[in-house]
């Protein structure tokens, strides 16, 4: 017969005892332990569908660019070719693509220089000096991240051709304005990711550098911009992908007067493609071009992930 003990120290028959602390710890411990269980089931399963939903169109485009034009039209969703056609790259190169790369890494070696260093320069400058208007000039800067660049298109199409009339190197078809035009759109974002990263550096590095003599720009470029390096690798790798994909302001400043397709980047030269081709479907060379300018900056992801990763979650954790 079971029993429980009284205040006093006496049991009375047939009585049930009470649940404990730790048995109520234990029951919710359970809960917790199957709801987690769960949560971690679903969140593998959203993860794994959207792994295959990022995977199979990159595949399906790199497969298709091996078929023949026949296979991309008969079989369009299938991954394996009869035979692999190495030829179509080559088809693919030497229509075109050769001088669209050469122009964008032309555009981007020099846009993506002068966004990384202007919008350092100036994130720290914000992050790091108190002035009147310090404040003001910050969101004047993060005001740009909510102009659709699609708003802006007729006022800076007419400042572009404005600018080409009266500075002829500047003018349309030429990549010094494009190139400009890529800095002030991508130091918005520039200023406002890197501004975080200069904030919470150790001030005592830079009074030391200033003891030790050292000029408020040897302190900058010496000491404080390679102790943010996490953050400019990644900045400098998003800052890659959104101009090496650009497609809008290319095709809105760089409109060629001739019809000659000899200005145009990867992204605008591929539509080119596209529409050019007309009756004669040339589908595998297409796929060839699209792959070829997909590879470079899928590459340097790949290459730069860690550093990537490193930075955001520094930039996070700070």
């Amino acid at each position: 017969m079971s029993t429980v003990t009284h205040t006093s120290g006496q049991t009375r028959p047939g009585a049930v005892p009470p649940a404990g602390p730790a048995a109520g710890r234990r029951a919710k411990s359970a809960a917790n332990g199957i709801g987690g269980r769960i949560f971690n089931g679903f969140s593998h399963l959203f993860l794994a569908v959207w792994a295959i939903m990022v995977v199979y169109p990159l595949l399906w485009v790199v497969m298709s660019a091996l078929k023949t034009d026949s296979e991309v039209i008969r079989e369009p969703l299938s991954l394996i070719p009869d035979s692999l056609q190495w030829d179509n790259f080559a088809r693919a190169w030497t229509a075109g693509i050769d001088s669209f790369f050469l122009n964008t890494l032309l555009v981007l070696v020099f846009s993506v220089t002068l966004t990384m260093l202007l919008g350092s320069m100036a994130a720290y400058a914000l992050a790091r000096y108190e002035f009147r208007g310090n404040r003001l000039i910050y969101w004047m800067f993060l005001s740009g991240l909510t102009l659709p660049i699609y708003l802006a298109a007729v006022p800076l199409f007419k400042g572009v051709y404005n600018t080409g009339i009266s500075f002829p190197l500047l003018g349309p078809n030429k990549h010094l304005m494009l190139i400009l035009v890529y800095v002030a759109w991508s130091l918005s974002f520039t200023i406002f990711f890197m501004h975080s990263f200069f904030r919470t550096l150790p001030d005592s590095i830079a009074e030391a550098a200033m003891v030790d003599g050292a000029s408020h720009t040897r302190t900058f470029f010496s000491v404080m911009l390679p102790m943010a390096k996490p953050g400019l690798i990644s900045i400098g790798i998003f800052n890659v992908l959104g101009q090496w994909n650009q497609w809008y302001l290319p095709t809105l400043l760089m409109q060629s007067v001739s019809g000659e397709p000899k200005h145009q980047v990867i992204a605008q030269g591929l539509i080119e493609l596209s529409v050019n081709q007309g009756y004669k479907s040339d589908w595998s060379g297409l796929f060839a071009g699209v792959t070829m300018a997909m590879l470079p900056v899928l590459i340097v992801y790949i290459v730069f992930q860690r550093q990537v990763q490193s930075g955001l979650t520094a930039g996070v954790g700070k």
